[in-house]
This record gives structure tokens, sequence and C-alpha cells, in this order.
């Protein structure tokens, strides 16, 4: 199996948890993050405060969040093709099942 190797480059906050993102052969892509926001690893990025603290990581080339959270940039190359409906689909079961990391503050 062949991993699609990309960089991320850049990316401008447009909306709240929406980001676009420029990768290293030109392309653009507007993500949501939204969908995807739930669960240990992702939850606390519902945050926005927390979410627009997103910086680009220049070792690793991709987006991360001092939670530690991060995506693979194969992954947010490919969020239109199916790979980002793929995790909000994952990550809607924590969702469903009502598993959710607190925001800081409110327990």
């Amino acid at each position: 199996m062949n991993h699609l190797l990309v960089n991320v480059t850049g990316f401008e906050i447009v909306e709240p948890y929406t980001l676009r993102i420029t990768f290293g052969d030109g392309e653009e892509r507007t993500i949501n993050f939204e969908p995807v926001l739930h669960g240990h690893y992702y939850g606390p990025l519902r945050n926005l405060s927390l979410f627009n603290q997103v910086r680009l990581d220049p070792e690793i080339h991709t987006l991360v969040w001092p939670t530690d959270a991060d995506f693979d940039p194969a992954t947010l190359y490919n969020w239109h093709k199916g790979e980002g409906a793929e995790l909000a689909k994952r990550t809607a079961h924590f969702q469903s099942t009502n598993i959710e990391t607190p925001i800081s503050g409110s327990r």
C-alpha cells in the first residue's frame, strides 16, 4: 500500500473550526473540522480558543494543537475524497455514546 507523501505549508483560519490549508504542491483545501471534534483526542478542540491555537509544525509538516492533536497531511489532502467523512463517522461514535472530554473548567 502506498501512502501519499505531502506536506502542509500553510494555513489560515477562515471561519470557526474551518481552516484553509495549503500543501507543498500548491493545492489548497478548506476544511471544517467541527464534525470530527469528538472523543478524547479531538474533543477538547471544540473549545474554539483552543482550536484557534493551531500551528504548523515545521518538522512533521502538518497542523498541530497544544493538546498534541494532529492530522496526517495525507488525510487533510484527501479530506474532500471521503477521508474527512470517514473520520467524522468514526468520531461520531464518541458523540453518540456521549463519551466526550470535558472542556477545561466545565465539569
